[in-house]
């Protein structure tokens, strides 16, 4: 089994061939051309991508593709009409992960997280350096890193700016490896307004390999007018990958922006889209 070096050497290289792709799509590169460019044999190209994602090159460049994008709208509406039944304040069968999202008190909003104790640490994740924080009542933070590890530092000490914090980077990797590769699940506890919340419950309605629009969680939410605040509250969420918000695009089928990079975004959304093909 690859270790968390690996893996996240793998997405590295994986994050490189889609940049190329993203400045070259017209052209549709070939396999030998993107792994020329990013300094690989072929072979070792394509080890890497099924070693990674069990598939190879091909079936990936076509997952991120617009076209998956679109065909995928579709199915992701149909989707989050059916959940209505399940309403937004359901803790049980949301997605694959069946988490439950707590919010924080109104005592815990208006004094900033004031005598919250979070544990937080850096470790590697198949999708690069990650910061997560925890507490007894859940995962209260992920964040992915891009030679910017002081920025998402302050993003999350601004989130919990008067919380008691407790650096441990062997738990943080202990946590992420039980998220990433053994599937554990665990409760997210977030910090946000009303709206807020009920858009990142919502977001888990969303099963692996799905995408939606902006508009049709607005939808969702009983609020189409909403689109620019549902996109404003998508940003805001703090905890990455586990509240999916990288499974929501534009209404033409094209990404949009991921406060983690678009290029993770885009691999984050193949990866989902091939692991439910293969499966």
């Amino acid at each position: 089994m690859s270790s968390f070096l690996d893996l996240s050497d793998n997405y590295r290289q994986i994050e490189k061939a889609i940049r190329y792709i993203d400045d070259n799509f017209k052209d549709q590169p070939s396999i030998d051309e993107i792994a020329k460019n990013i300094s690989m044999s072929k072979f070792h190209f394509i080890r890497i991508f099924k070693e990674y994602v069990g598939v190879t090159p091909k079936q990936f460049l076509h997952s991120v593709t617009l076209n998956y994008a679109k065909e995928h709208i579709k199915e992701s509406k149909s989707i989050l009409d059916s959940s209505l039944d399940i309403g937004l304040s359901s803790s049980s069968r949301l997605h694959e992960l069946f988490v439950n999202l707590i919010g924080v008190t109104p005592k815990e909003w208006r004094e900033k997280g004031r005598d919250v104790c979070i544990t937080y640490g850096y470790g590697e994740t198949p999708f690069g350096e990650a910061l997560i924080g925890f507490t007894d009542k859940g995962i209260c933070y992920l964040g992915f890193i891009d030679n910017n590890k002081e920025v998402i530092l302050s993003r999350f000490g601004e989130l919990w700016e008067n919380a008691n914090l407790l650096h441990d980077d062997t738990k943080a990797c202990e946590y992420l490896e039980n998220i990433f590769i053994k599937n554990k699940k665990y409760n997210l506890f977030v910090k946000g307004t009303n709206f807020q919340v009920n858009v990142w419950k919502a977001l888990l309605n969303l099963p692996n390999g799905v995408v939606t629009t902006y508009q049709d969680m607005a939808n969702f939410l009983d609020k189409p007018k909403a689109v620019r605040a549902v996109a404003s509250a998508i940003g805001k969420n703090h905890v990455g990958y586990l509240i999916p918000c990288h499974r929501v695009i534009a209404k033409s089928g094209a990404m949009s922006g991921y406060r983690w990079g678009m290029e993770r975004k885009k691999i984050l959304i193949a990866y989902e889209s091939i692991n439910k093909e293969v499966k």
